[in-house]
């Protein structure tokens, strides 16, 4: 196979639908893309009824294109990630790894466009995040839940409103940030840093005012994250919990117990976002983003330095601060339950509560004028007259 081959397969993979988000690559199945969350086959000329393992192979070998240290990452820790552009409108973020003594990839479209918070109609917490100064705002949510895209977004609010120095760590670079009123200085893991914390430690040296860093995987780079939030930089960065309040306590948990005063009362003053993400699918196709919020307040800092307790969690005090722009996951799914994007029961299973979202849902088809309950017959049983014969 040449690379005029590999490059057919995926454009013809590009092809077969509109919102095609990953390319999958697997011996023993066709060539696959997933489209809105489903793996659908492509048909290919010559037609690839089975991937053989020379196939998969010498595809993934092509996009790696001899470089060392991918085929090194890739022998000794049996994967490697790497960016691959088929031409100026087509960019993928690229994992390939070993399986059962075979090689499969899968490529995540990148958008060559940078998104805007109008654009994806991003609340307004999104324009209050790119004014902040200084301080500590995560992203969370699972693979491929769009945080990366949320933050390139606020990055170019940052670009087009402030001139400031702006460094990104990350693996790979997704959006090609321009320069406006900012000065952008994009950096690829493995190419300019060998990791995250020792291209973050670099970073506070090269007189950044706002700094992306691609993830906290380990606690040398949430500490030095957390330093360069206290000392006036406004650090960006992801986790992979499932809401707001287990982010909070997964950057706790990096810790020891005798640490824990400490990091909390740093935490508390570091912290000024924290945004979940999921993305159930939207009616008529496509997904939509649905956001938990959490906001730094006096009562978010008493949770984050005393802990939860059966009557104050993270959850009733993000549900009870609209005022400061938070919100619940319940809340939100909700609110697009309510606008139609999305059907009952999408928002009944990616709910955090379900009772709760089930209980607003009733009230919202109820003022709709719809049934909120699937039980008929119901009546009250008649009590037959007194018979006194009857002993």
């Amino acid at each position: 196979m040449k690379q005029q081959e590999i490059n057919y397969w995926i454009t013809a993979m590009l092809n077969k639908h509109e919102r095609v988000s990953d390319l999958n690559v697997t011996v023993g199945k066709t060539l696959q893309v997933e489209s809105d969350g489903v793996l659908v086959p492509v048909d290919v000329s010559p037609p690839v009824t089975e991937l053989s393992p020379f196939q998969a192979e010498v595809f993934a070998l092509n996009l790696i294109g001899g470089n060392r240290r991918l085929i090194r990452d890739l022998i000794t820790k049996g994967s490697c990630d790497l960016s691959y552009a088929l031409d100026e409108k087509h960019r993928f973020r690229v994992n390939i790894f070993s399986q059962k003594g075979h090689y499969s990839t899968v490529l995540r479209k990148l958008e060559t466009k940078i998104p805007s918070i109008q654009d994806y109609h991003f609340p307004d917490a999104f324009k209050k995040m790119a004014r902040e100064l200084n301080g500590l705002i995560l992203f969370t949510g699972a693979t491929g839940t769009g945080k990366t895209t949320s933050m390139a977004a606020i990055l170019n609010k940052i670009n087009e409103e402030r001139p400031v120095h702006i460094v990104t760590l990350e693996d790979p670079i997704e959006y090609v940030h321009p320069h406006k009123k900012a000065t952008f200085n994009q950096r690829e893991m493995g190419d300019d840093f060998d990791t995250f914390a020792n291209g973050l430690r670099a970073a506070l040296r090269q007189a950044p005012k706002v700094i992306l860093v691609g993830e906290i995987r380990d606690r040398e780079t949430l500490e030095i994250a957390l330093t360069a939030a206290e000392t006036g930089h406004l650090v960006f960065s992801t986790l992979h919990t499932i809401d707001t309040g287990q982010t909070i306590n997964r950057v706790l948990g990096m810790f020891e117990q005798d640490e824990q005063p400490q990091v909390r009362n740093r935490l508390a003053d570091t912290i000024r976002w924290v945004v979940s993400q999921r993305l159930p699918p939207k009616v008529g196709g496509g997904r939509v983003a649905a956001l938990e919020i959490l906001c730094t307040s006096m009562r978010i800092r008493d949770l984050i330095i005393n802990g939860e307790t059966e009557e104050k969690t993270f959850y009733s005090v993000i549900r009870d601060g609209s005022a400061r722009d938070m919100r619940t996951f319940d809340q939100h799914l909700l609110e697009l339950f309510e606008s139609g994007l999305i059907t009952e029961d999408s928002a009944v299973l990616y709910a955090s509560h379900r009772s709760e979202i089930k209980r607003g849902m009733d009230t919202v088809k109820a003022a709709r004028g719809e049934r909120t309950s699937n039980i008929d017959g119901l009546r009250m049983e008649q009590q037959e007259p007194d018979d006194p014969y009857r002993r």
